[in-house]
């Protein structure tokens, strides 16, 4: 650990050098080109501008040639103002040339320019002079200006030096630029060479660090992993041994569970099925309880019965008795009636109304004795349904005396099958307990054999993962040695 740690920092150092040297030679590149890109820029620049004025110059100096030229031949004022104006622009050119020439023979040159320019107008002016004194376009010839031609061609002369010189001077510039790029491409490369130069140093020396050091570390590697690779081995095997151990437990476990579980189920219904027993025997005994009671009662109603049927006896034979004074009184009174009809019709036409109430007295009299042969036949009839009642009633009654004694025997009998079925129902229960107690411990201890199982395969696995890993190290261990350039051991 302390040699990676070492090899680690040397490692950062060397990094952190060659970055700190590639930032400086680029910082370096950078600031050097851009001094001469810089400084090629302006005296490109300032030589160009100098130029451009010195060809300006000579353009103004032929335009004012021009001007004057054509304002000695037309005499219009126009070409006068505007020879004026040429001059005063070859002037400010020249003030400007003045302070943009730095070349000690551009300014003598310059300095000739403007004394040749000078010199040119002060030939010129009287010309124009007299000129403007001339009205007649023949007396132009008289003008002398022969002096002007050698003071205009001084003139072009040092304005074509002052051009040449100007032109030399940007070629100079361009020149010094190039030399000054050159001499930054030397440095660059010289800052490469040395940065690959210490690169070189900082990989010999790493390399050989790096071989010594992990030559060294690859040795106890693959001692430790031989030894690694022997103990997993053992410990694979075991594994494997102890694994075939705990499946052959586990299987018998799993059958017991289910045969305990099994057992556990059909106590537990045996113990349902003797509490459902139990519950309808406890409900049979409360049923006979709610029948005997019902029996009572209904002995009870048909004593009640038989007392109304007597009396209903009674009552319709006093009905007769009406019915019987009914029909006698109907006879009577259709007998009445016939009588009144026959006196009626003796009576002649007063007694025609009389015999019309007669008449219908007579049909209600036999009405009503119709109605009371109907009553005699019910009467019958409900005299003898009240006989056949009474005795069917007395035979019911007898009936239910005998189901009365059948129910109290069918009640002891209930009472000894709940009594022996809830003895049955506490020893199910005992059964299912110990069963339910059996197959907690027998599923506590699968569960134990099937986790320490899983552990034996995970244990034999782990081994053979260390196994194959230790032998996989031992490989990249030799590789790693060829890598390094030790060779393997």
């Amino acid at each position: 650990m302390k040699a990676r740690r070492t090899f680690g920092n040397k490692l950062a150092l060397s990094f952190g050098v060659t970055v700190t040297l590639t930032i400086v030679i680029c910082a370096a590149s950078v600031a050097a080109l851009s001094l001469v890109m810089t400084a090629k820029d302006n005296a490109i620049k300032v030589a160009v501008d100098d130029l451009a004025r010195s060809e300006q110059l000579r353009t103004e100096g032929e335009s004012r040639i021009a001007d004057y030229r054509a304002y000695l031949l037309n005499g219009r004022q126009e070409y006068l103002d505007q020879t004026t104006a040429d001059r005063q622009r070859f002037l400010a050119l020249v003030t400007q040339l003045r302070g943009s020439l730095t070349d000690p023979a551009a300014q003598n040159l310059l300095e000739a320019v403007s004394t040749a320019e000078a010199a040119h107008a002060a030939i010129l002016d009287p010309v124009i002079e007299r000129r403007k004194e001339i009205t007649n376009l023949t007396d132009v010839g008289q003008l002398n200006a022969t002096d002007v031609t050698p003071a205009r061609k001084a003139l072009q002369d040092s304005i074509v030096a002052l051009t040449a010189r100007v032109r030399e001077n940007v070629e100079q510039a361009r020149r010094e630029a190039s030399t000054e790029a050159s001499r930054a491409i030397v440095v660059i490369i010289g800052l490469g060479v040395l940065a690959l130069i210490f690169a070189a140093w900082v990989a010999w020396k790493l390399n050989r660090d790096l071989r010594r050091e992990v030559g060294a570390a690859i040795g106890h590697i693959q001692s430790s992993s031989a030894q690694l690779e022997a103990a997993a081995a053992q410990q694979a095997s075991g594994g494997r041994d102890q694994a075939s151990a705990m499946s052959e437990i586990t299987t018998t476990i799993s059958e017991l569970l289910i045969t305990s579980r099994q057992i556990a189920d059909s106590a537990q219904r045996v113990s349902q099925i003797a509490e459902e027993t139990s519950a309808a025997a406890r409900t049979g005994d409360a049923t006979i309880d709610q029948t005997r009671a019902s029996i009572s009662a209904i002995r009870n109603q048909v004593d009640q019965i038989v007392q109304h049927m007597l009396t209903l006896g009674e009552k319709s034979q006093q009905i007769g008795g009406v019915v019987d004074l009914v029909s006698e009184l109907a006879e009577q009174t259709n007998i009445l009636a016939i009588n009144a009809t026959i006196e009626a019709s003796g009576a002649g036409e007063w007694g025609r109304r009389f015999a019309v109430v007669a008449e219908e007295i007579r049909k209600l009299a036999d009405r009503t004795a119709g109605s009371a042969k109907e009553i005699r036949a019910l009467i019958d009839d409900v005299r003898g349904a009240v006989n056949t009642t009474v005795m069917a009633t007395e035979i019911g009654a007898k009936s239910v005396d005998s189901g009365a004694r059948q129910f109290d025997e069918a009640t002891d009998s209930f009472r000894r099958i709940a009594q022996l079925v809830a003895t049955t129902n506490d020893a199910t229960r005992e059964i299912e307990l110990s069963t339910k107690q059996q197959t907690t411990a027998v599923e506590q201890v699968n569960v134990a054999a099937s986790d320490t199982a899983r552990v034996t395969r995970e244990t034999e696995a782990s081994a053979v993962q260390t196994r194959q890993t230790a032998a996989h190290l031992s490989n990249l261990s030799g590789d790693l040695l060829d890598l390094v350039g030790n060779g393997r051991s």
